[in-house]
């Protein structure tokens, strides 16, 4: 059970005052759970405890951290919502009731994963918070995977692999995804788990002296070229994201170059690009393994440069090279405590107050909805959780078109002026127009991939860049539908078609 002490260390950016709000709450927690145990015979409170962690460790705000604490309380004890709001506020009383609402709904596989799934969204899109406290939550069960019924771990486990992992690496929270899909692989698939594990063991067993030796040699040339505030470390790669090499890009294990990659943290994007120079004129890079994420950011907002390059004693490293702010939100997205530090204190709650650009209030017309969008940036296929209108009008199959779009392995398109988007594998270029501009999408009549021209169904790789070709006569057609890979695209070109369709019968009535 983490104490106390513990949970107020692992906080970041906080007062006196949120401090003695935590532990007001951490106390009422610990009090009304007293003597609750679960089936295993530990308290009910270790597992609250253990996410308000979590959730402290990834930079959250008071009320989150607090109605982490709370977040069963409902269900383990006899406090009430309204005991709740009397003794702390109307807000911690929403966030537990909402999370509580959400920790009913589980996965249920067939036909039901698309009710279970568009229930959760609609709960996490009242507050976003409430998505990071269950993720929290979600986490620790999986840290404690081993101390449940043997029966259960799996349904759980793929639970955590087809829902919550995705969402999470969706959003940027890559620290908590890459957690979730190793437990949940190893529970999965034990064998193959095993085998990689022991792989990766004698590989840093091999490359840990040289590696570091590396690292030592970059930081003597960055200091000598007067950079500042200069922070390193190593990341090793999931081994479920190394599985998923071998078997979905069909790499061999030697051929993988990124298993292990330094870290570079800096002050600015201008540092970040004379260490990539500095790095470049030292060692010599591999060709096409240079990616510059600063200049085109991912959908999710990550942004870092990666190169890879040899090390002069037969090795290969890849190395990330990114601002100290860059390197937060990399890690952590949205729970990254950005409005906190930039110097937001007379805020009640600033965390809140960055995560409403995720959940807005909804516009009152479809012009404010296009300036809501630009002024959030809010990716497309957060809009479609926004409003969840795609989950409910898709009716055949939901559960497989949301596998293969909302939650599936993404690529990424340029269009002409260089913005970005993401798609699922195998997307078309009726997907990519639909992302890019939903109403000229509508006049589609032809487009260029990579300055050529090929048909609006070849399927897109990631890095092509799209221009789409429209005239005003050109409409959706059930081709269309039959070859669009995106709830987005699926759903916009079916209401076309049935608006089409209900002005046919009315004519002819």
């Amino acid at each position: 059970m983490a104490s106390l002490e513990e949970l107020l260390q692992a906080t970041r950016f906080m007062n006196e005052g949120r401090r003695a709000f935590i532990s007001r709450v951490y106390s009422f927690a610990l009090n009304a759970h007293e003597n609750r145990k679960r089936h295993s015979g530990v308290s009910c409170f270790y597992h609250s405890s253990e996410t308000a962690k979590i959730l402290a460790e990834l930079g959250m705000a008071r009320r989150t951290i607090s109605a982490g604490l709370l977040h069963s309380i409902l269900k383990d004890t006899t406090v009430t919502p309204e005991e709740l709001e009397h003794e702390f506020n109307k807000e911690i009383r929403f966030l537990v009731e909402v999370a509580t609402e959400a920790g009913n709904i589980h996965y249920s596989g067939g036909e039901r994963h698309m009710e279970s799934l568009r229930k959760f969204l609609v709960a996490m899109s009242r507050d976003i918070r409430v998505l990071i406290i269950k993720f929290a939550d979600r986490l620790h069960h999986m840290r404690t995977l081993d101390e449940i019924p043997e029966e259960s771990r799996r349904g759980i486990a793929t639970e955590t692999m087809e829902i919550y992992a995705p969402l999470a690496r969706r959003l940027g929270l890559h620290k908590l995804s890459r957690e979730m899909e190793d437990i949940a692989f190893r529970h999965l698939e034990r064998g193959r788990y095993e085998k990689l594990a022991a792989w990766i063991k004698k590989k840093h067993r091999e490359n840990k002296h040289p590696l570091e030796r590396f690292r030592k040699s970059l930081l003597r040339h960055l200091a000598k070229a007067g950079l500042q505030n200069v922070e390193t470390d190593m990341r090793l790669k999931g081994i479920y994201s190394i599985y998923q090499k071998v078997s979905v890009h069909r790499k061999e294990l030697e051929d993988i170059h990124d298993v292990f990659a330094i870290r570079v943290q800096v002050e600015t994007a201008e540092d970040c690009y004379r260490t990539l120079g500095l790095i470049h004129g030292t060692w010599r890079p591999l060709p096409g393994r240079i990616k510059d994420y600063i200049a085109f950011p991912k959908p999710n907002g990550y942004r870092s440069l990666h190169t890879t390059v040899f090390t002069g004693d037969g090795g290969i490293i890849e190395v990330q090279i990114r601002t100290h702010e860059m390197h937060l939100k990399a890690e952590y997205g949205p729970a990254s405590h950005f409005a906190y530090k930039e110097g937001n204190k007379d805020l009640e709650d600033p965390q809140y107050s960055w995560f409403n650009q995720f959940f807005p209030p909804p516009p009152a017309d479809e012009k404010s909805q296009l300036q809501l969008e630009r002024q959030y940036h809010i990716p497309s296929w957060l809009r479609g959780v926004i409003n969840l209108k795609s989950f409910i009008t898709i009716q055949t199959d939901p559960a497989s078109h949301l596998k293969s779009d909302f939650f599936q392995r993404r690529m990424f398109i340029f269009d002409r002026w260089g913005e970005v988007i993401d798609l699922p594998l195998h997307a078309t270029p009726v997907d990519a127009a639909y992302e890019f501009d939903a109403k000229r999408a509508s006049h589609l009549y032809g487009v260029k991939v990579n300055g050529k021209l090929v048909s609006i169904y070849t399927e897109l790789k990631s890095g092509d860049m799209v221009e789409i070709l429209t005239k005003e006569s050109a409409h959706p057609t059930e081709k269309w539908h039959e070859h669009a890979k995106t709830i987005l695209a699926k759903d916009m070109i079916r209401q076309y078609l049935d608006s089409r369709a209900a002005d046919s019968e009315k004519k002819r009535s």
